[in-house]
């Protein structure tokens, strides 16, 4: 008696041959980027993000300041440049943030993506090419997660948007103000960001 092998579902082997591929370009175009360039995998989809902008920069540079003279906790620390392993929808994710707060001795090793568990709140300051990613995929991706902010610095809509209580792929919470207004940032922060500084 012979045993065979059970055919393959042709679903199967065409997504695991897609994962393969996406991943390898990610790998690829992460290798090419010039210095500065940022690459993310979102939801299936790769993104190649030029430099930012010198707004861009001073936005974030004042969130971190105000978040490291403010905080409550002194073991909290304020990361830029981290990335992120966001799976979900897609078998695999991969994000930079602008800014990622999460306790001392969260990350470490060489990783250059990161588990987000450890992360407490995550910050994004939109720009042109990375708007819609910003107020979609990437809130998705936070949310199913269960990273438990998510700050959102929209210079188009000029508003900012404190993200909370993440269920499934959405947040359940939110609170906007407009820019140059003060948005409170609720316990274990425990004060209020100025967005009149930016």
């Amino acid at each position: 008696m012979a045993w065979a092998a059970p055919e393959r579902d042709q679903r199967a082997i065409s997504a695991a041959l897609k994962i393969a591929s996406v991943e390898e370009a990610f790998e690829a175009l992460g290798a090419a980027a010039p210095e500065g360039w940022c690459v993310e995998q979102l939801e299936g989809e790769i993104h190649v993000v030029p430099p930012d902008d010198g707004e861009h920069a001073e936005v974030v540079a004042e969130v971190v300041d105000q978040v490291a003279g403010r905080r409550k906790d002194a073991e909290l620390r304020t990361r830029t440049g981290l990335g992120l392993n966001v799976p979900g929808v897609w078998i695999t994710g991969k994000v930079s943030p602008d800014l990622v707060i999460a306790p001392k001795g969260s990350f470490g090793g060489r990783l250059k993506y990161h588990d987000p568990s450890p992360v407490m709140l995550v910050g994004e300051v939109t720009s042109e090419p990375t708007a819609d990613r910003d107020r979609g995929p990437k809130l998705r991706a936070y949310a199913r997660v269960g990273i438990p902010f998510y700050l959102l610095v929209d210079r188009g809509a000029r508003q900012v948007t404190l993200y909370s209580e993440p269920a499934g792929d959405r947040y359940t919470r939110e609170s906007a103000v407009a820019l140059s207004k003060t948005i409170a940032l609720p316990a274990p922060f425990d004060f209020e960001i100025d967005t009149g500084e930016f």
